[in-house]
């Protein structure tokens, strides 16, 4: 069986097509960048690497340009859409409506459209993703998996605001929390590195967007997003937590409007806002260069995920290991080195020659001896998604 996975991130589609229930990749990639002119495009088979800069304006032309190069006789991995059985869909925001893998209904796909609100950089283009699949592979079923799901278990203590008790109970306004297949796979795959039945980890998922979960015993307690993928740590575009009479100050004092104000917050703040750049890459790079914007942009960050680490570590009355994964946490061993100087006192303790060290598989990066481990666990969403939605059309 063939299963096709779109992930759309708020600038990113990643993408796998599996050969199931082997878990064999037949074709991945990701299209970075979406809305700029230099938007990057990588498709790899085990044949084939492709890989070119293209003006890519939306996620609609880069679901198009995936199937191009699905479906090319020379460079393709399959003959016909009818050869993809399922397409998975990752989904932001299932907001109350879905706490499991769900089959696409038009009923789901309104539900989607008015909780896009919830998540205006990433439930449209969840949305968007559906639409086109379900025209290039009009016999596949359809599949969507929701960031939200992994999240439920999060204690009322936990999720619930200090505003009237209504907004809860009326209007279902709580802390849902995103990210939730990434920080699922990973904890998994820590704990059984970790090898304890019971245990206390930080996942912590730094890629454009940036979120860390508590998981205690394999379930989430705590998480740093909240209502909307917009508050908790620093991220590309996004500020991360404000104080929200910020909000206020700029529409009286200031004369913003409110489209204006979350314009700000979600596509003009974070990195971006902070140094013109939204790609740490870029930001990295200015850096070593004595960019004094881009050197005080990488130590706010660091400082952010410091605090939930602190906050996490006290909820979990202690801690067996942090877990860095996504774009950033994967590759980045600047920040990870950032992150963990001076945690000391948690037992974190980074290992230098092995936070340098490139590698695909999972792995700590700690001194030997910490009590605390460090661990480098990379994510896949799309296998989490795939596995899932094949369980789900089996039953």
């Amino acid at each position: 069986m063939q299963v096709l996975i779109l992930n759309s991130g708020s600038s990113s589609l990643k993408f796998q097509l599996f050969s199931m229930p082997q878990e064999t990749i037949l074709c991945s990639g990701i299209i970075e960048r979406i809305g700029m002119d230099d938007a990057l495009f990588k498709f790899k088979t085990e044949k084939n690497s492709i890989e070119f800069e293209s003006k890519i304006l939306n996620h609609k032309a880069g679901l198009k340009l995936v199937a191009e190069h699905l479906l090319d006789k020379n460079t393709g991995i399959i003959k016909a859409p009818e050869d993809i059985a399922i397409v998975g869909h990752r989904v932001v925001h299932g907001g109350i409506y879905f706490s499991n893998t769900t089959e696409i209904t038009q009923e789901v796909k309104d539900k989607i459209k008015e909780l896009s609100s919830l998540a205006p950089l990433h439930n449209p283009a969840n949305l968007e993703g559906i639409e086109v699949a379900e025209d290039i592979f009009p016999t596949a079923k359809q599949v969507a998996v929701f960031d939200t799901a992994f999240l439920q278990s999060i204690p009322e203590v936990a999720y619930k605001y200090a505003i009237p008790n209504e907004f809860l109970t009326k209007y279902h306004i709580r802390v849902y929390g995103f990210h939730g297949t990434s920080h699922k796979y990973v904890s998994e795959k820590a704990i059984d590195f970790l090898g304890k039945k019971e245990s206390k980890i930080i996942t912590i998922h730094l890629g454009n967007g940036c979120s860390m979960t508590a998981v205690k015993n394999g379930k989430s307690v705590d998480h740093s997003m909240g209502f909307s993928p917009l508050g908790g740590l620093i991220m590309g575009t996004r500020s991360g937590d404000i104080d929200p009479a910020l909000t206020f100050y700029l529409a009286e004092k200031l004369n913003y409007d409110l489209n204006d104000i979350n314009t700000m917050l979600l596509k003009k703040s974070g990195m971006l806002g902070l140094t013109g750049f939204s790609d740490l890459r870029d930001i990295e790079s200015e850096a070593a260069k004595g960019n004094k914007d881009c050197i005080l942009a990488l130590q706010m960050n660091a400082y952010r995920i410091k605090k939930y680490i602190g906050s996490y570590a006290a909820i979990l009355n202690g801690l067996d290991a942090i877990v860095f994964t996504a774009g950033i946490g994967e590759n980045s061993n600047y920040m990870r080195q950032l992150i963990c100087e001076d945690l000391n006192f948690l037992g974190i303790q980074l290992d230098m020659d092995k936070n340098n060290k490139r590698s695909k598989d999972i792995r700590a990066i700690n001194k030997e001896g910490s009590k605390t481990k460090i661990l480098v666990v990379p994510t896949n969403e799309e296998l989490e998604i795939a596995k899932q939605a094949v369980d789900l059309i089996k039953n």
